[in-house]
């Protein structure tokens, strides 16, 4: 059967993947890198005027073989080509923007990050900063006139990261998406408890971060609904 979507992505893309597989539902991809990978400046746009000009080049050589080797087994020579929608989950990793000592300057006394800051347009400034490389390229699939989608990670917040400045991050985050086309799906009243943390039914057991499979097929679940 045809693949119905690309997955690309860091580690949360592996559940996604998994529960595809497991329903049987046909896709090519998963991921290809960390989180951290795809935040900072991480492609650059091929040009000379042959095939693959603006084609997107990543500059990590095993991620750019790995997207290369989807792109085969789509048999399209790009993504300027791709006819299936993408899947991704770049630039969504908060709990890496979150990371404690990144905010220690902006504290108050009390130790706290300031709900006024926060909200405040620097505060939004210094996270597309931090996730300028993924917004380059949600920019440029844009350009291709491809659909994206992009699940919302696991609401998960590791020891080594800030809970509010993990939510405020995540959702300047999904609204920079969302003004570049992208899709977003968003499974958290369906996942998490009162606290906006993710329930422990849908946490990986062996680590801080990632969702299990019961999450994967809520993801995929929703990929269905939305018709692919």
């Amino acid at each position: 059967m045809p693949a119905r979507f690309l997955l690309l992505g860091d580690s949360h893309a592996g559940c996604v993947g998994r529960a595809a597989r497991q329903a049987g539902l046909p896709f090519v991809g998963g991921p290809v890198g960390s989180g951290r990978d795809f935040l900072r400046p991480f492609f650059d746009v091929a040009d000379g005027g042959g095939e693959g000009e603006g084609e997107p080049v990543f500059r990590n050589g095993e991620a750019g073989r790995l997207v290369r080797e989807f792109l085969d087994a789509l048999e399209v020579t790009g993504l300027a080509r791709l006819e299936v929608p993408l899947v991704c989950t770049f630039g969504l990793s908060a709990h890496t923007v979150a990371t404690r000592q990144n905010w220690d300057i902006h504290r108050d006394r009390h130790g706290t990050v300031p709900e006024g800051f926060l909200r405040s347009t620097l505060f939004a400034d210094l996270v597309r900063a931090a996730v300028r490389g993924a917004l380059a390229f949600y920019d440029h699939t844009a350009a291709l006139g491809l659909r994206v989608l992009a699940p919302l990670p696991p609401q998960r917040v590791p020891g080594m990261s800030d809970p509010a400045v993990f939510f405020a991050a995540q959702t300047v985050i999904g609204a920079e998406l969302a003004a570049r086309g992208v899709e977003i799906v968003d499974l958290r009243a369906r996942v998490t408890d009162g606290s906006g943390r993710q329930r422990q039914v849908f946490c990986q057991a062996d680590d801080t971060i990632h969702g299990n499979l019961a999450f994967g097929r809520l993801v995929i679940a929703e990929l269905l609904d939305r018709g692919l």
